[in-house]
């Protein structure tokens, strides 16, 4: 009898404990940020918007102050919404707050490789060295030829199939990058690589958003469910098998041709071929890393720039002002002295300099940026920011808050007039207030290629409105023009503009043959099979070295 009492205790115990510790869950403790009121055991999990997240984690920013947290499940997330709150904890603390939190479904759509996703440890330093290598500023310079010669390929496209615009940006870019990782170029706007890189990337961006993404990190037991009950779990596996074949796959063929001796143009993987020898990492890590500069740098500079003309159709008196300052710097008419911009011409051209701050703080790409996560507890303006929780720095509220940008919602490049900074001395400025964009993350996870974005968004700018004139598309039913809804934006981690009409016409005939014998003097350099046979020296930018050394 005695014997059954205790068993009796130890269970009314063992209950009683589960009890406490489940009506726990889902409660703000205190002394953390404040936040929207919570219900037991889900927290804020009902509240987290299915589309436009960024609109609401705006309007709890405008509640809630500049540091505010979300109770999800389980998880802590610490939103961060105010230039000097990210400037403190993400650079100034960046030795514990550059860890990722648990993000389940978008590590299985990885396989666990994606650099992105990746903890803070040996293996990301690793991989982050790589990149650095690759895309530091001295190195890059050798890409500079592919720009100039993408950018001309994307003003034919232009000329030739003005409805495809889009499609011509996203060829632009990532063919660039398709130099600049494997070495080739994508030559058509119909590349099946290249409809597998934004498809795969968009599908992975959906995943990771997703609501039942944030139920299995609030959540970490039902991930030990089975899949017939998770549906979404045995959709972001069919992703990864996908694409592990194309990441994976495009890095064996380019690391055999690297060992033939058949890469001979300058391409991170000839260097990540290199370290994978003396380290020892696997191919799989090689071909996510490789992977993982190919869709950051296709996506982001592509989406920027089919925002930017976006913002062209809304606001028609952004094209009269650049194309005036670029007449100004390049000549006017059509004339022999009249030429196409380039890249030394930025210093001269403040204008189109602030048509690209702009774009990333108008339409940032990712408008909620990807969470980071601290090591350990830690303090800030009073509140308590326990170890393990997630960090997420609201670019969108900061890109929009009025008391930082008067009437965000309008696309003026003036606010940049008298900011001569690139990306990366604004993100490095000490005072968070002299920042123009959050685009390219922050502290130690702080984006390495943004001076390659840099110079393709000044080339496409620049040149695109030297050659055309945006107008906007027309109503066919009522001849009224259809000025795009700023608002429509694709769902995800990453974002850019639902599709929309414009009509792109060249400024005049002269400047459209200019464009076409601007590209018959590059197409000399490429063979039978648009590679390069040979590539340009000479191609250089002020801003880093003197032209002509």
């Amino acid at each position: 009898m005695v014997s059954l009492s205790v068993y009796l205790v130890a269970i009314a115990t063992a209950v009683s404990a589960l009890i406490y510790r489940l009506g726990k869950i889902g409660r703000r403790p205190a002394g953390y940020p404040p936040g929207p009121p919570t219900l037991p055991l889900i927290g804020n999990l009902h509240l987290m918007p299915k589309e436009k997240a960024h609109l609401q984690f705006q309007k709890w920013a405008e509640e809630y102050g500049p540091i505010y947290s979300l109770i999800l499940g389980t998880q802590v997330m610490i939103v961060l919404s105010s230039d000097q709150a990210i400037k403190d904890l993400l650079d100034k603390r960046s030795a514990i707050y550059s860890s990722r939190p648990e993000m389940y479904l978008g590590n299985i759509v990885s396989g666990g490789f994606r650099v992105l996703l990746m903890e803070y440890g040996e293996t990301w330093r690793a991989i982050r060295g790589l990149m650095h290598n690759g895309l530091n500023i001295k190195a890059a310079r050798a890409y500079v030829p592919y720009q100039d010669l993408e950018n001309k390929v994307m003003l034919v496209g232009f000329l030739e199939d003005p409805d495809s615009f889009a499609n011509h940006v996203k060829r632009y870019t990532h063919s660039l990058t398709m130099q600049m990782v494997f070495g080739f170029r994508t030559t058509s706007i119909h590349d099946p690589m290249l409809q597998k890189i934004f498809n795969g990337f968009m599908k992975f961006s959906e995943v990771f958003r997703s609501p039942a993404a944030a139920i299995l990190d609030g959540f970490p037991a039902l991930q030990y469910l089975p899949d017939l009950l998770l549906p979404m779990r045995r959709h972001a596996k069919e992703l990864h098998k996908t694409e592990y074949e194309l990441y994976v796959g495009n890095y064996l063929k380019t690391k055999k041709r690297v060992l033939e001796g058949k890469v001979k143009k300058p391409c991170f993987c000839l260097d990540l071929v290199r370290a994978q020898e003396q380290q020892g990492f696997s191919d799989s890590i090689a071909g996510y890393a490789s992977g993982s500069i190919l869709e950051a740098g296709s996506d982001t500079t592509a989406a920027t720039l089919i925002g930017f003309v976006q913002a062209l159709l809304i606001f028609p008196e952004v094209v009269a002002a650049a194309q005036a300052e670029i007449d100004r710097v390049c000549g006017s008419g059509d004339g022999d002295d009249v030429r196409l911009p380039d890249l030394n011409d930025l210093p001269d051209m403040p204008y189109i300099r602030g048509c690209m701050k702009e774009s990333m703080r108008w339409m940032p790409t990712d408008p909620l940026g990807v969470p980071h996560a601290v090591i350990r507890d830690d303090e800030y303006m009073g509140y308590k920011i326990p170890k393990g929780a997630g960090v997420m720095w609201n670019v969108w509220a900061v890109a929009h808050d009025p008391q930082r940008h008067p009437d965000p919602s309008r696309f003026d490049p003036t606010r940049w007039a008298h900011d001569q900074q690139t990306s990366a001395e604004a993100a490095g400025n000490r005072d968070a207030t002299k920042r123009d964009h959050f685009v390219f993350g922050a502290g130690r996870r702080l984006c390495q290629g943004m001076h390659i974005a840099d110079r393709s968004l000044f080339l496409a700018m620049a040149r695109l409105l030297w050659a055309f004139d945006f107008r906007r598309a027309i109503d066919e039913t009522t001849g009224e023009e259809v000025v795009p809804d700023m608002a429509d934006l694709t769902e995800g981690i990453f974002v850019m503009p639902q599709p929309f009409r414009a009509r792109i016409t060249p400024r005049s005939e002269g400047r459209a043959r200019r464009v076409r014998e601007e590209w018959d003097k590059v197409a000399k350099l490429l063979d039978h099979d648009m590679q390069w046979k040979t590539v340009p020296e000479g191609l250089v930018w002020r801003d880093y070295e003197p032209a002509g050394l």
